[in-house]
């Protein structure tokens, strides 16, 4: 149990290393923002999705009928769940949640409700878990995907708009699909055994790029959004919402999320995706949503920042009590 612990532990800490080393780099001017967009747009054209395919094809966990029908379906609804309930907490009085008008209490909601279900789950699940394991979590993150495009978007922008569809069709969401099917049909045996070198180390070696380069750019994001909060009135104001949602985001939903995991039948790689995800802060893409939909930027950023450094306290705990929970050892 202490070596399990241990190794959770040393596992965190390494990625929140390399966000921070992110954050220097940006500090240090070595990671200006001019890069940002094409850094953005090669992880999310080229090495997610080579990533995603590394991780799906020839994985035989996931052949399995229910590795494929529901992890998806139990992304989209934890992810609903905690908007929903973060949108219901917001409405409570000011005084209470220190959210002065709409506009904060979307963003409030849509930071609290956004999980970290990527760049942060897929480095933790490689350190602790397999391949297998990991497939899976890609397949979880369709589901949650929709759910952010759809109930997320409504919550931040206060309707779902005529054009939501259109975020879902991404490459790492295509590649899902590319992916699964060339699995399925097990298209990679007819693949030459001489050829097979040829195309499994390069998409190997980008895919295992992603993510510390992700990591990177979050930790330039937050360096950039690091903003003195104003009067003292202010101050105070954002520390009963940043409170409020370290215990919502690392308190009282990742003790639902694993009640009503208990509930779900699933295979042993989705109930550790589950354990993990439940851990989970809140996501750093939000702080972009919130500038493109009029939200409150700040907000988005000390909910991100705070629910991450509190994390590397409750994550430790959540993922060794999630998986006792749900009848599961590392």
């Amino acid at each position: 149990m202490i070596e399990q612990w241990l190794t959770i532990v040393g596992a965190s800490i390494s990625v929140f290393a390399v966000i921070g080393v992110g954050a220097a780099a940006r500090l240090a001017g070595w990671l200006n923002e001019e890069a940002d967009h094409s850094l953005l747009q090669l992880i999310i054209r080229v090495l997610m999705p080579c990533l995603i395919l590394a991780s799906v094809v020839g994985n035989p966990t996931l052949k399995q009928t229910s590795n494929v029908l529901i992890p998806p379906l139990f992304g989209f609804a934890t992810m609903s769940a905690g908007l929903l309930v973060a949108m219901a907490f917001s409405r409570l009085d000011y005084a209470i949640t220190g959210l002065a008008d709409a506009r904060e209490r979307r963003t409030f909601s849509f930071a609290v409700g956004i999980y970290n279900y990527g760049y942060l789950a897929i480095p933790l699940i490689t350190i602790l878990f397999d391949r297998a394991t990991l497939g899976v979590l890609f397949v979880h993150n369709v589901g949650a995907e929709l759910a952010f495009w759809t109930v997320g978007v409504m919550v931040i922008r206060g309707e779902l708009g005529k054009r939501w569809w259109r975020e879902m069709i991404n490459p790492p969401s295509v590649t899902i699909v590319v992916a699964l099917t060339i699995n399925y049909l097990a298209v990679d045996r007819y693949v030459p055994e001489s050829l097979t070198p040829l195309f499994t180390t390069g998409v190997t070696w980008l895919g295992q790029s992603a993510i510390p380069l992700a990591l990177l750019l979050i930790g330039a994001t937050i360096a950039d959004e690091l903003r003195p909060n104003g009067n003292a009135r202010r101050r105070l104001d954002m520390a009963k919402m940043t409170g409020w949602a370290c215990l919502l985001r690392l308190g009282a939903l990742p003790l639902l999320f694993l009640l009503g995991a208990a509930l779900v039948p699933g295979t042993d790689e989705l109930k550790r995706v589950i354990a993990v995800e439940a851990a989970m802060p809140s996501a750093v893409f939000p702080i972009i949503m919130a500038r493109l939909y009029g939200g409150s930027p700040g907000i988005a950023l000390r909910v991100a920042l705070w629910t991450s450094l509190v994390s590397l306290v409750t994550i430790p705990f959540w993922i060794p009590a999630g998986l006792a929970w749900l009848g599961m050892t590392q």
